[in-house]
């Protein structure tokens, strides 16, 4: 009985392991984008994005309470799909290695790779929820103790 009660703990552990560096790495993004914005903007620009600076607001808007939302465990689920949907568009016309140059052609297939890596890792989040450590799973555990 103690190896499962063990298992079922490092389980707990690692799935909040894997939610703070999961989104970690958006709170950080997010965050550097607003002191970089005007060069951001431009180049999201110079990459045909329409409408850059408002987009560039939504973008930061969901990496910066997507990636906390993961980070806590708040409404988890939902924050990974919404990255998801914004990774598929985000890696197609910002990291497109088939069209690099040699020069840049390896960071940009390292780019394009860390964002399946990532989108892989939200569609998990997606599909298991949280863990137990988590606001999701205390709110849930709060309405059934009310429900009693």
């Amino acid at each position: 009985m103690a190896n499962v009660q063990s298992g079922q703990n490092g389980q707990t552990a690692g799935l909040l392991i894997g939610r703070i560096l999961l989104g970690l790495i958006f709170v950080i993004s997010g965050i550097g984008k607003i002191g970089k914005f005007a060069g951001v903007a431009g180049y999201m620009s110079s990459k045909g994005i329409p409408l850059s600076e408002v987009l560039l607001v939504g973008t930061i808007a969901l990496e910066v309470l997507g990636g906390l939302a993961i980070i806590i465990g708040w409404k988890a689920r939902w924050a990974a799909a919404a990255i998801v949907l914004f990774l598929v568009p985000a890696t197609l016309v910002f990291h497109q290695f088939w069209a690099a140059d040699q020069a840049s052609y390896q960071n940009q297939l390292n780019h394009f790779l860390k964002n399946l890596a990532i989108m892989g890792g939200m569609i998990y989040i997606v599909l298991t929820g949280p863990g137990k450590l988590s606001l999701d799973r205390s709110a849930a555990n709060e309405a059934m103790s009310s429900a009693r």
